[in-house]
This record gives structure tokens, C-alpha cells and sequence, in this order.
């Protein structure tokens, strides 16, 4: 059945919608700035509308190599659990359900902005710690539709650790590197940081100065990982090379990103490949763990899925680009398999 309300916000691109939440990153609080922004890259609009799109949305997805869970049907009230407005996710579903019965939209900054006072008002709260939960609230709306988001619960996460200190307190924190003792000085001493995997249970593994997150990742084997994601053979952030060519380690930077690495030409090449769309400057909120060299404590979130989707999807990359990548990413995925069935 068409609906006015979604039928306006369907018109608008992928492209439109990143514009919008750019034009609002700076009334959004910082503790919420780089998240949002990367929710939005986990979850592109693009990525959904190609595999509804396709005759056969599961040989679309073998086609582009997706690994993992990928889309928001069965993440509703949980894909945005690291943003610090995941706590107003109540509100924000109930002004959003609500909204749908009314006009069309006007510009999407706009009827975001619009979402965002309301639950700011609903919730006792500042507008600037509602606007991301806001521009999320709507964009899962317009992916699942609205009976599916009807019917989700609407219950958020209660904070705890550090999530249920306050935002500014929660910014400092990741502002912050591990203390290197009293010789911390010295430039004999090995530094030891930390990469914050979550924020909510404190979970943490140690970077030694300079080296990659994904190298760090692989020794932290404090719980089964691939019982938590079958994508991680060896600790919690998926990885099948070192070398930029499979994709499989992007990982969003929530803090400390000005503390890594920054991004080869290389990494950026491949990231087209990928097409993950690599943000502008030379500390960006989207890498690839294999790539991004600590230099400090840094906090990161994992996406559940992979792809290389940037030529079929973005029509950004040459076939002389695309080849490499792809060819090796197949070899790696082909020796993992036959090792797993034990060819």
C-alpha cells in the first residue's frame, strides 16, 4: 500500500541522505558526530536498493562476495546500539511510527531536525543528543518499511560501562591512551595501548605503539569469536589478509582516529573497491584494520558484514582497479573454505 510520508522519503538518494547528515554534523554532539555518520556507511542505502533489486537477492550477494549478516531486518532495535542515542531509541521509534501516517517530507535535514526536537522533548534531553538517533530512526524506516518497523519492540540496551557515563565524559574517555608509567617517556619503552571494542562490557585489546589493529585483534583470545561472528577466525575484528585485498577488516573509528595511521593510497584505492566510500582527510571514521596503525588508545565498532560491491553498486571503480582486488579476495576466501571442508 503506498504511503505519502514513505513515499517521499523513498525518492531520495543515498547520496541525498549522506548530505543531509553532513549538514547536521555540527549541531550533532560529538560523543554522536562520527557515529552517526558511520551507522550510515554499515547500513548504505545503495547496498539495499541493488539487492532488492536483483532477481535472485542471495546470487546478487554471492556476486559482490558479501560475508555476514548485512541489512537492518533483523536489527531494528539493535544496529545503532554504539551511538550514545540508542538510549532515546523508544522515543525515536514512536515519533518516527507516528510520522508515518502524516504529509509528505520536506528536505530530509529538515524533517530529521523535526524528529529530533520531538524526542528531545519526550526524553528530557538536548536536541544535539537526539539529531543521529534521529537521522537513524528515519533511514531504518525507510529500509524496512513500516510495518516491520511497527512491529519491533522498541527496547533499547540499558546503558552501562562507560555508555552510561555522560556524553562529554564518554568523549574524554576516548580522548584518553593508557598510561605508560612512570620511564613512559623513555623512547626505549615498548608503549602499550588499548583498541575498545565495547564500550558497553569494557571490552578491550592491547596495540603495542605502531602497529596494526588487525594484528592486535588477532591475539586477544578472550572468548570464542566465531561463535560471536563466524567471520572471525582469530579474534574479534574479521580479517582474511593483511594487505588490503579482502575487505573483510573495515571498521568504524568512534574515537582516536587522528591517533592512526594515516591512509595509503593504497588503502584508499581499495576501499573503492570495496566500496565502503572512504571519507575525505587524512584521519577518516571508515578503515581497514590491517592498514591503520595505532599510535594510542582508540575505540572502533565492527560492522557484521563485508562486501565488494564498489563497481556493481557505486560505478566508481575501473576494471583495472577492480581486478586485483577482487581476484585476490577470491583466492584467500577459496583456500579458507577448502581448509574448512578439508580438502
Amino acid at each position: 500500500m503506498s504511503n505519502v510520508f514513505i513515499d517521499s522519503l523513498a525518492v531520495h538518494s543515498e547520496a541525498e541522505w549522506l548530505a543531509a547528515v553532513a549538514s547536521l554534523a555540527a549541531d550533532i554532539h560529538a560523543v554522536d558526530r562520527d557515529a552517526t555518520e558511520i551507522w550510515f556507511r554499515f547500513y548504505p542505502l545503495d547496498l539495499v536498493r541493488y539487492l532488492e533489486a536483483a532477481e535472485d537477492a542471495e546470487e546478487a550477494k554471492k556476486g559482490i562476495a558479501m560475508q555476514g549478516n548485512f541489512g537492518l531486518a533483523d536489527k531494528i532495535d539493535t544496529s545503532h546500539r554504539f551511538l550514545y542515542g540508542h538510549r532515546f531509541w523508544p522515543q525515536v521509534k514512536a515519533a518516527v511510527a507516528a510520522r508515518v501516517e502524516g504529509e509528505a517530507t520536506g528536505p530530509i535535514a529538515d524533517e530529521i531536525r523535526g524528529i529530533a526536537k520531538q524526542v528531545a522533548a519526550d526524553a528530557k534531553t538536548k536536541e544535539c543528543l537526539t539529531l543521529g538517533i534521529a537521522a537513524v530512526g528515519l533511514m531504518t524506516l525507510v529500509q524496512v518499511g513500516p510495518e516491520a518497523f511497527k512491529a519491533a519492540s522498541g527496547v533499547a540496551a540499558k546503558p552501562s560501562g562507560l555508555m552510561a557515563k555522560s556524553p562529554d565524559a564518554i568523549v574524554d574517555s576516548r580522548a584518553k591512551d593508557d598510561s605508560q608509567g612512570l620511564l613512559g617517556f623513555l623512547k626505549t619503552i615498548d608503549k602499550e595501548f588499548s583498541v575498545v571494542r565495547d564500550e558497553y562490557t569494557g571490552g578491550r585489546f592491547k596495540v603495542i605503539n605502531d602497529e596494526e589493529i588487525a594484528s592486535a585483534s588477532q591475539k586477544d583470545h578472550s572468548q570464542d569469536w566465531k561463535s560471536v561472528d563466524e567471520r572471525c577466525w582469530d579474534g574479534p575484528v574479521p580479517i582474511e589478509c593483511t594487505a588490503a585485498s579482502c575487505g573483510t577488516c573495515w571498521v568504524g573509528v568512534l574515537g582516536g582516529a587522528e591517533k592512526l595511521s594515516e591512509p595509503s593510497v593504497r588503502e584508499r584505492k581499495a576501499m573503492r573497491v570495496f566500496g565502503y566510500e572512504l571519507p575525505e582527510g587524512d584521519h577518516p571514521f571508515i578503515r581497514l584494520a590491517c592498514q591503520a596503525k595505532a599510535a594510542g588508545n582508540v575505540t572502533i565498532v565492527v560492522p557484521p558484514w563485508n562486501a565488494v560491491f564498489g563497481k556493481k553498486v557505486r560505478h566508481n571503480v575501473e576494471d583495472s582497479e577492480l581486478e586485483p582486488v577482487t581476484t585476490s579476495a577470491k583466492r584467500l576466501r577459496d583456500t579458507i573454505n577448502s581448509a574448512v571442508s578439508g580438502d
